[in-house]
C-alpha cells in the first residue's frame, strides 16, 4: 500500500480549502483517508498554512510520499530541507 500526503479540497465553489491528509494513493482526491495533519488556505492574503510538525515527521520517516504542493508547503515550512 502506498501511502501519500496529499491535499484534500475542501470548501465552496470557486473558494477552495484544503486540509493536508495522510491517505492511501488509490483512494479518491477527496475520499477515504487515514489521518488529517494539517490545512492551507490559498484565499486569504497571505495564504494561511498550518500543519503538525511532528505528524507529517512520523509519516515521512514511515514512508509517505507528499505529493508535490505538500511537498512545496512542508518546505515554506522547514519540515523537509
Amino acid at each position: 500500500m502506498a501511502v501519500k500526503i496529499r491535499l484534500r479540497r475542501m470548501g465552496a465553489k470557486k473558494a477552495p480549502f484544503y486540509r493536508i491528509v495522510v491517505a492511501d494513493s488509490r483512494s479518491p482526491r477527496d475520499g477515504k483517508f487515514i489521518e488529517e495533519i494539517g490545512y492551507y488556505n490559498p484565499i486569504t492574503e497571505p495564504s494561511e498554512v498550518k500543519i503538525d510538525t511532528e505528524k507529517a515527521k512520523k509519516w515521512l520517516s514511515n514512508g509517505a510520499q507528499p505529493s508535490d504542493t505538500v511537498r512545496s508547503l512542508f518546505k515554506k515550512a522547514g519540515i523537509i530541507e
